[in-house]
């Protein structure tokens, strides 16, 4: 061998295991987050140009959103805490080519709604609210491709996570929005409510949601309903089924709490729900403990 084909080899060497030194770095980043090291620490981790995603990638660091969404998946509420109030906008920025998210999508809120992260989930949210640039962020659908274009509202009513459809009802999402099937997040529960038999509480309770939010509700699914009425009546029972093909007006409860949720600012609930001159029991709160409904039961709306 030549000089020059020495020379060639040594440098094909010391790259390959630079690369090698950056995969195991980029690792230790990741389990440091999922171990819930200091926030210091991961920051200082963070910042080391040495981290990269792909072995065709250029040495770089991690963003904050890349970051925020190994947070939000291994549930470390101060260092999301930390990104979201440093890097707020930044931290919600549709992560790279790395990704594969559409540039209009909502990964970060998505992936709270999966894990069941209501915490992270509310600063996510808290954050939105403030900036103008995120004016209509909680109601981005996801990838075309992969997610059927369905906002996180969808997702939490597929996952039937009642508390979060709550949250993200108060908070604006709205449940007129169509996936890429057309579906609306109320015909997505009307299909599971009707496929299976199972956690029907937590189906109701997410029908209930919904309907405080959807005035005069127009779905996909109320077709099939006036097409097998007697079904679909024993299933939701009478009054409920009747006002959602249109044969009778909403209860007078749901007609008020429509009338007062769609004047009350999103960007102050719970607290203006909270503040409502009703009796609490009425009042459609989000619940702070995960075992509510074990202990508690599940609230039946009017």
């Amino acid at each position: 061998l030549s000089w020059r084909d020495i020379a060639y080899l040594n440098k094909i060497t010391a790259v390959r295991k630079r690369k090698q030194h950056c995969r195991f770095l980029s690792y230790m980043f990741y389990q440091a987050v999922r171990d819930h090291k200091p926030v210091w620490l991961l920051e200082d981790m963070r910042t080391m140009e040495y981290f990269y995603w792909e072995a065709s990638a250029n040495i770089r660091t991690y963003s904050p959103s890349e970051a925020l969404l190994y947070a939000v998946v291994h549930n470390h509420l101060p260092y999301a805490q930390y990104l979201l109030s440093h890097f707020p906008e930044e931290a919600l920025k549709v992560p790279g080519e790395h990704f594969c998210y559409c540039p209009s999508s909502a990964p970060h809120l998505a992936m709270a709604v999966t894990y069941d992260r209501r915490d992270i989930l509310g600063l996510i949210i808290s954050i939105a609210h403030k900036l103008p640039s995120l004016n209509s962020y909680i109601n981005r659908t996801g990838c075309f491709h992969l997610e059927d274009g369905k906002t996180p509202l969808h997702l939490a009513c597929e996952l039937l996570r009642s508390e979060t459809v709550l949250i993200l009802l108060g908070n604006g999402a709205s449940p007129k929005i169509e996936d890429n099937k057309g579906l609306t997040p109320l015909d997505v529960v009307l299909e599971q409510m009707w496929d299976s038999k199972v956690n029907v509480a937590s189906k109701k309770l997410c029908l209930d949601y919904l309907l405080l939010f959807m005035p005069n509700p127009r779905f996909k699914m109320q077709k099939v309903l006036r097409e097998h009425p007697e079904p679909w009546a024993m299933l939701l029972g009478d009054d409920k089924f009747n006002s959602l093909v249109g044969n009778t007006p909403a209860s007078l409860y749901l007609q008020a709490m429509q009338t007062i949720l769609q004047i009350l600012p999103p960007s102050h609930f719970p607290k203006s729900i909270q503040e409502l001159p009703i009796p609490q029991a009425l009042k459609p709160l989000p619940c702070m403990g995960k075992q509510h409904l074990a202990k508690n039961g599940v609230n039946n709306f009017p």
